[in-house]
């Protein structure tokens, strides 16, 4: 493959253009050029979007025994809770695409952070733990379209820069997610010792999230060129047959792997940790070292996997890294902690990788809106049984053996679906238009 931006200036020699007088084609669309101060509020909204993308998620993993003593809810239905967010990313990631072609893909975004401030505000006050899981869906409906749409908007907005700035927006999510896990419990104890306020302070994140793509939604002129799409009869894009792709397929049982490996990491590697002898305090600190490696990783990774022209070879070492860390944990987890963790952390930037290859495998936004929902929801799908499973394999075995063995094994096909996925080929060339 090309450089990126040789690729991409090929594309743009490819799109007629109106300010050089040339004609545009019917059945094409075409947006004025993108003005500066537009750019610049992409990027402001770009960062602090990716900000919002998992503290809902992981404050309540901070708070999760003073929620359930709160709302005297049962073991069961706090499990029930740690599933809903691959679910929910699963079941309204499908929508954003949809959404995008008929709003465009900032109001979407402008939309989802709205909902998330309000799931956050409203869901430590709903009164029952009815009211709290309508609520917490409300916030994740947000993050699960916006989830789908960044790599549009990268795609969109900076088709020359797509690594750099997919790193960016991963980098600010990995330090969100770190920063809402780290500070939640001292900043509720800051506000009065109150659950409801630790979670409600969030939404204050959220809503400022709003404010850079207000002025996007209502100057559309501020939009960028876009390439010309062929249309359907009723003048919208004519849909790929994105299931014919056999790199969609690829793409998407990668993303589905690497998060359910990110979700059992998340979940229960504290766990381990402590049931080998480490003491709780140094067990949460090696949680939280995984973690961050993302932050500076997730920059590195996606502007190294566009200058490669197959992205095998970064999907091959991150998969030895976790294999490395899994038999770790297996034969020596309290002896090699800190080497563990960090190798399970590098293993977990598979995460911005696969986002990066979405941006990749196809040419025009919207079939990158398209591979984005579908490999988003169908990996988010895939996912969710994988931390109840180690969970069962726990509890069912006395010991941490079968569970960390499974996730060793989960970790060859993720490794060669993403070799697949990081050929050199767009799902335009494989999928064609419905």
């Amino acid at each position: 493959m090309a450089s990126e931006e040789t690729r991409i200036a090929d594309t743009r020699t490819e799109m007629p253009s109106t300010e050089r007088g040339a004609s545009t084609a019917p059945g094409t669309r075409t947006t004025p050029p993108t003005r500066a101060w537009a750019t610049r509020l992409v990027v402001v909204g770009i960062v602090l979007t990716a900000l919002n993308l998992r503290p809902a998620i992981t404050s309540l993993g901070a708070l999760l025994e003073e929620v359930r003593d709160g709302l005297g809810m049962s073991g069961s239905v706090a499990g029930l809770l740690t599933s809903v967010p691959p679910l929910c990313f699963a079941v309204f990631g499908v929508t954003a695409p949809r959404l995008a072609r008929r709003f465009g893909p900032a109001a979407v975004v402008c939309a989802g952070m709205a909902a998330i401030a309000a799931g956050l505000l409203i869901r430590p006050y709903a009164g029952g733990t009815a009211g709290f899981l309508v609520a917490s869906a409300l916030a994740l409906m947000g993050i699960a379209v916006s989830n789908v749409l960044m790599p549009v908007i990268v795609k969109r907005w900076f088709p020359d820069r797509v690594g750099s700035m997919t790193g960016l927006y991963s980098m600010a999510l990995a330090l969100g997610t770190s920063l809402a896990a780290a500070v939640t419990v001292p900043l509720t104890g800051a506000l009065g010792g109150g659950w409801q306020s630790g979670l409600a302070v969030w939404a204050g994140l959220a809503a400022a999230a709003v404010l850079p793509w207000l002025p996007l939604v209502r100057n559309r002129d501020a939009a960028p060129a876009q390439e010309p799409v062929r249309t359907a009869p009723d003048g919208h894009a004519a849909p790929l047959r994105i299931t014919r792709s056999r790199t969609a397929w690829a793409l998407a049982v990668f993303f589905g792997l690497q998060a359910t490996a990110a979700y059992v990491t998340m979940g229960w590697m504290a766990q381990i940790f402590r049931d080998a002898g480490v003491p709780a305090g140094t067990a949460g600190l090696l949680l939280a070292v995984t973690m961050v490696m993302g932050v500076p990783l997730a920059f590195v990774i996606p502007r190294l996997a566009t200058r490669l022209p197959h992205q095998g070879p970064i999907v091959l070492a991150l998969g030895v890294c976790g294999l490395a860390g899994y038999a770790g944990l297996y034969l020596a987890p309290a002896g090699g902690a800190w080497a563990w963790a960090v190798l399970l952390g590098v293993s977990n930037c598979a995460f911005p990788l696969a986002l990066t290859m979405v941006g990749m495998r196809a040419r025009s936004g919207a079939g990158v809106a398209q591979l984005s929902a579908f490999a988003q929801s169908t990996g988010y799908l895939i996912s969710i049984p994988g931390p109840l499973l180690v969970g069962v394999l726990y509890q069912h075995s006395g010991g941490w053996g079968l569970p960390i063995a499974l996730m060793a094994g989960l970790m060859l096909p993720q490794m060669a679906v993403g070799f697949l996925a990081g050929r050199d080929r767009t799902v335009e060339d494989e999928a064609g238009r419905a």
